[in-house]
């Protein structure tokens, strides 16, 4: 598997469509284009029939923006096909950054209805992907959510980190030694998962500024990414954010509260 394994077909019946592919998944036959063939690992093809160039142009910018211009291959072909009104609008909203969280995954779009598959980390993201198509569009779409939750691969990092807090010096983002060991074995739990990305997430308690508690956490995030990294995990592989007091998982009220929501947090993304 390879980091963003996904396909994203918009699929319009005999009107205009097109056929994202990624990374080994073959795209499927349809009747307004042929499929789109995997140029190299790591390659974004889209492929299918629009309307018209200004259509072309902008769901390629738009891909070339969400993975980069190097990794779409244009396979794109222009034909005498109806499209609704608007309907490079409303493609361009559904090639959303959150379709990077989908792994697997198949988004078609048949005259107003949208059908999203494939897997996502958790069932928040599952939930909110949907949502957010379905507030992108107006009222006349309708959103059938089929995406579903990858929970064995969850699993095993969830398994891994067994509810324990990935402890740091206080204030700061240097790793404590029993945080380090935990680390050893969430490496190791990851590596049995090739090919996948992870998003490490920190946390904070609420004590002190939000500003420093949102860059504290991020801070820590990058400490654990760093220190997985020379555990032998892609860099790539990992992406960072930093969530400060925003999630916490416990009250902020006593100190065992405080101590859990101080946590670092791993999902399995694409």
């Amino acid at each position: 598997m390879q980091a963003v394994k996904w396909m994203h077909t918009v699929r319009l019946g005999v009107l205009a469509g097109l056929w994202l592919v990624s990374n080994g998944v073959s795209a499927q036959t349809a009747q307004t284009a042929g499929g789109a063939q995997i140029q190299g690992p790591g390659q974004v093809v889209v492929a299918g029939t629009v309307p018209d160039e200004a259509t072309r142009v902008a769901v390629i910018t738009r891909l070339r923006e969400l993975y980069g211009a190097e990794r779409v291959v244009d396979q794109l072909a222009l034909g005498s096909v109806v499209a609704p009104p608007q309907w490079s609008q409303h493609v361009q909203k559904l090639l959303s950054p959150s379709l990077k969280q989908v792994s697997h995954g198949q988004l078609s779009v048949q005259g107003q209805t949208v059908d999203l598959k494939g897997e996502v980390g958790n069932e928040a993201v599952r939930q909110q992907l949907a949502s957010e198509m379905a507030q992108s569009l107006n009222p006349t779409y309708t959103v059938r959510n089929g995406l579903r939750v990858a929970v064995q691969e969850q699993a095993v990092v969830d398994q891994a980190l067994a509810n324990r807090i990935v402890e740091f010096e206080p204030g700061s983002a240097v790793l404590r030694p029993a945080g380090l060991l935990i680390l050893d074995e969430m490496a190791a739990a990851m590596a049995r998962l090739p090919g996948r990305r992870f998003e490490v997430i920190g946390h904070t308690d609420a004590q002190g500024s939000h500003a420093s508690n949102v860059s504290l956490s991020l801070a820590r995030a990058q400490a654990v990414k760093g220190y997985l990294v020379s555990k032998g995990l892609r860099a790539d592989s990992l992406s960072t954010s930093g969530l400060g007091p925003d999630q916490p998982v416990a009250s902020n009220a006593t100190e065992d509260g405080r101590a859990r929501n101080r946590r670092i947090e791993f999902r399995v993304g694409g």
